[in-house]
């Protein structure tokens, strides 16, 4: 049992319901991939209001480094490509700091008395 890879062939009818079976599953997996990373770009902008009252820096070069370890042997673990895992949450992290920049911007902004 084979899939034309032309898409011009006939496909065997079972091979084409454990293909749509497969991509189903890949379709919830994205679905709760995408929510998880909402909930988690939430918690990161409590954080970057938090450092902004607080005047600490966007990043934490420290916290980010014990991060990527974790994260790369959790991905070890999962038989996951620990350098991918790395590239993913370097990914993340680059974003979330461009939020706390510009959240403590807006603070900075918010709190500028404005002039007469």
């Amino acid at each position: 049992m084979t899939i034309s890879n032309t898409g011009s062939g006939a496909v065997d009818p079972a091979v084409r319901e454990e293909l749509g079976r497969l991509r189903d599953s890949i379709d919830n997996i994205d679905a709760a991939v995408v929510h998880m990373l909402a909930e988690r770009f939430k918690a990161t902008q409590q954080v970057g209001h938090l450092k902004a009252r607080h005047q600490l820096p966007p990043a934490d070069p420290a916290r980010e480094a014990r991060q990527i370890e974790r994260l790369r042997t959790l991905a070890e673990n999962a038989k996951l490509d620990p350098a991918f895992a790395e590239k993913f949450l370097n990914f993340i992290i680059a974003e979330v700091i461009r939020h706390h920049e510009r959240i403590a911007e807006d603070t900075v902004n918010d709190e500028t008395p404005l002039a007469d």
